[in-house]
């Protein structure tokens, strides 16, 4: 698994936290709270991604805010073995195939934010055969380890409730191009 990589707890965190949505920022102290963790530890590790350039970061009062450096080469690659981490590719893999006319699916909750709850909260836009979606999801649920919540809009529901902002984070999983 990912913590056998690496080596410390408060390092996946900090991967969760700040690279599976990009546009999340947090600071020193913030992290330190939400992780149970000393601000020293957090400190560390924050100076480490900062130094390899995976976070970028800026002063906003006296506070120190990071984010992910979603230029560094290996953005996209950590963000993909984060989403892989977490089981989403699975779920994915295994319901789109059959799911009826999906648009889109997004990532939203605790994992939206970088928080790992160990519940995944997915949204999906679309004709969805329901059905389908509730077993494919409690096999999915098998084979992660992780509990899936998901809820349902269609395509016209989806256009009145498309809002954005901290409390309803979402990161884009997937999205039907054709």
């Amino acid at each position: 698994m990912l913590e056998t990589l690496i080596s410390s707890r408060t390092r996946i965190k900090l991967l969760l936290r700040l690279f599976l949505n990009p546009g999340t920022t947090a600071y020193l102290r913030g992290l330190a709270e939400e992780f149970d963790e000393s601000t020293n530890s957090v400190r560390v590790e924050l100076n480490r991604f900062e130094e390899a350039n995976m976070l970028v970061s800026e002063n906003k009062g006296n506070k120190k805010l990071y984010k992910a450096n979603d230029k560094h080469p290996l953005f996209k690659d950590i963000h993909s073995i984060l989403l892989k981490y977490i089981g989403v590719d699975k779920i994915i893999n295994a319901i789109i195939e059959r799911m009826g006319k999906l648009e889109k699916v997004y990532l939203t909750g605790d994992y939206a934010l970088g928080r790992d709850s160990g519940i995944i909260d997915l949204t999906f836009i679309g004709e969805i055969d329901k059905n389908y979606l509730v077993d494919m999801v409690s096999k999915a649920e098998k084979m992660i380890k992780k509990k899936v919540r998901f809820i349902i809009y269609d395509t016209t529901e989806w256009a009145d409730k498309n809002i954005l902002d901290e409390e309803n984070a979402r990161l884009l999983l997937w999205e039907n191009k054709s």
